[in-house]
């Protein structure tokens, strides 16, 4: 036999086993094959065969893909189902979708089970959140993107997010990822460590985060902790928002830590000088200063000569006046001139004027003599039926009726 024909049956014997193969081709076979071209509604693959199959973009992936680049590549081996197959046109339809949806599910349950953290990109934003392709579609509601609240998550299409599987069912087509949880943990793992390395009475630099009614969120290392309202300021503090704003950087003192529920108090006024701290520099005895009328009570009144510094003008010290209480001439909230009497920064007290700042009035007289002055008896001029004798008043019948009587006689 010559080389010539022992080489045409070699071709011959080749050519029929690949017809074999063709022929032995359904539809529901899993084949597998290299991306050999893009078009814009479908993908070529090469998988041995006498002709290409095609994979429209439907069954490239479980989601929407606007771009079949986002979903493959050329040059890139899948693994496909057949769906259809016309040898007469030369038709082959694959689906990328069916396996990949098939291999998912086991895939994912492993991955719920172990708790498994892995990557995904964001392939979609629907209402309610956003969809990734894991295979199925894997949906991640708002609230379990961030830790955070996000109101527009148009800029997440193509961001990759570390998530878990939160829920799984295959009857219903369901997977429900979350990042939340993973950023949890995270955050978690680090509290700890930041609680741990914390100590009461330390000074640290923090940012900060939130504002509520009752205080401020600072962030101090990746962990929160709360100033409380009153602790913002020396001075009154209504709302916090009147004096902090979020993202703004703040010193604060750490007052307590409590790592098993996992909280920790913080100060901004106590990282700054108290305001008793100065007033020694700040104000001297005989000092006339201008002050805020801040409580009034029973035996006197409160007034604030500088942030945090509050001294007591008793109720002898308020008017030269007699007075029955400080609400008969003050007010909160009131501005007068104080003389500083005393001050004690140490014990945080200072004793307060304010009839020292204005001067006597020229009639005024001693207490003792007026109410002396009140008890004398009062002259009655040209009634001569009055006597102003030390006996009292001395009126007699015979002075009121003395004519009228002596008709009787």
């Amino acid at each position: 036999m010559s080389e010539e024909t022992k080489n045409q049956e070699v071709t011959e014997a080749a050519t029929q086993d690949e017809l074999d193969s063709f022929v032995s081709l359904k539809k529901g076979d899993t084949v597998k094959g290299t991306i050999v071209k893009l078009e814009d509604n479908q993908a070529y693959v090469s998988i041995g065969y006498k002709y290409d199959g095609v994979i429209p973009v439907r069954e490239l992936s479980s989601v929407q893909v606007d771009n079949i680049s986002e979903a493959v590549e050329v040059g890139q081996e899948v693994e496909c189902k057949v769906v259809s197959i016309d040898d007469e046109k030369e038709k082959l339809v694959l689906s990328k979708r069916a396996i990949d949806s098939e291999n998912a599910w086991e895939d994912l349950a492993k991955k719920q089970e172990s708790g498994e953290v892995f990557e995904v990109v964001v392939s979609d934003v629907v209402k309610g959140g956003v969809v990734a392709d894991v295979g199925v579609r894997g949906f991640i509601p708002a609230s379990m993107v961030e830790r955070h609240f996000v109101e527009d998550f148009s800029d997440y299409k193509g961001k990759t997010l570390r998530v878990v599987v939160k829920e799984l069912d295959r009857e219903a087509n369901k997977v429900i990822l979350s990042q939340k949880d993973v950023l949890d943990a995270e955050h978690e793992v680090n509290k700890q460590k930041v609680i741990a390395e914390l100590t009461e009475g330390q000074q640290i630099e923090g940012t900060v985060q939130r504002l509520t009614q009752f205080g401020a969120f600072v962030d101090v290392g990746g962990v929160d902790g709360l100033v409380h309202v009153s602790e913002i300021a020396w001075s009154h503090v209504d709302k916090p928002a009147d004096v902090l704003s979020e993202g703004e950087k703040v010193n604060v003192k750490v007052l307590k830590v409590d790592p098993e529920k996992g909280k920790i108090s913080l100060s901004i006024k106590a990282a700054q000088p108290g305001p008793w701290e100065t007033a020694a520099d700040q104000f001297k005895t005989g000092d006339i200063v201008t002050g805020t009328v801040k409580r009034l009570v029973q035996f006197g009144a409160f007034v604030e000569i500088a942030p945090g510094v509050e001294g007591l003008v008793h109720i002898s010290q308020i008017s030269h006046k007699h007075i029955g209480t400080p609400h008969e001439v003050l007010k909160e909230g009131q501005e007068v001139q104080v003389k500083v009497l005393e001050l004690n920064p140490a014990e945080q007290r200072a004793s307060l004027s304010i009839k020292e700042t204005e001067e006597a009035p020229a009639d005024a007289a001693p207490r003792a003599e007026k109410s002396r002055k009140s008890n004398a008896p009062r002259e009655v001029v040209n009634n001569p039926n009055v006597s102003l004798s030390n006996e009292g008043l001395s009126v007699t019948l015979g002075d009121l009726f003395g004519d009228k009587l002596s008709k009787f006689k």
